[in-house]
């Protein structure tokens, strides 16, 4: 039975935003496209109708997710007199820990990227760039502050990775607030 244009496409959204979450989740090679495509609600068969391979598919759920990151963090820091601390209080939090498929994508995804290829490294790259640009936009000149911006990010990405490895509950506590510098 062939689907029209407007649901193939509603379907293909689906999958992608579905991947996005779960390669967070599992990471890349944690789930295959059979399980993906079960996530999604869809049978495997329209899978390749939909993509030329699992790769294609990795590429464009990370954009998206890299995408969701620079926006979430925009959203955090708007208006905010401190907008570094804003961000680190968001970011670096327990509902963030907890929330691994729809949370950072540096940090669940950022680890294998290499093992990916140069294809998923230029993804990661350009988002890298322009989350920085964000960032650093934020607080004050960009040509200035860059290295703040790269500093602030690695130290709250690195922060949350720590926080999500281990299980003690007050180990995980100490370690966000200092990642938070509280």
């Amino acid at each position: 039975m062939r689907v029209s244009r407007k649901t193939a496409e509603k379907n293909r959204e689906t999958v992608v935003r579905t991947a996005s979450e779960q390669f967070r989740t599992y990471g890349y090679d944690g789930i295959g496209v059979a399980n993906l495509m079960k996530a999604a609600g869809l049978t495997q068969g329209g899978f390749y109708k939909q993509f030329k391979s699992k790769d294609a598919l990795e590429i464009e759920a990370t954009e998206l997710a890299l995408e969701e990151n620079l926006e979430l963090w925009s959203q955090a820091m708007d208006g905010a007199s401190d907008p570094v601390q804003v961000l680190k209080d968001w970011y670096l939090s327990p509902q963030h820990v907890s929330a691994v498929g729809k949370g950072c994508t540096y940090a669940t995804l950022g680890a294998e990227a290499t093992r990916q290829g140069s294809e998923m490294q230029h993804v990661f790259g350009t988002a890298i760039e322009q989350q920085v640009t964000a960032l650093a936009g934020k607080l004050g000149d960009p040509a200035e502050t860059r290295q703040v911006a790269i500093r602030t990010m690695a130290q709250m990405i690195g922060t949350l990775i720590l926080a999500r490895a281990v299980s003690d509950a007050d180990l995980q506590d100490e370690i966000l607030q200092a990642g938070r510098g509280a």
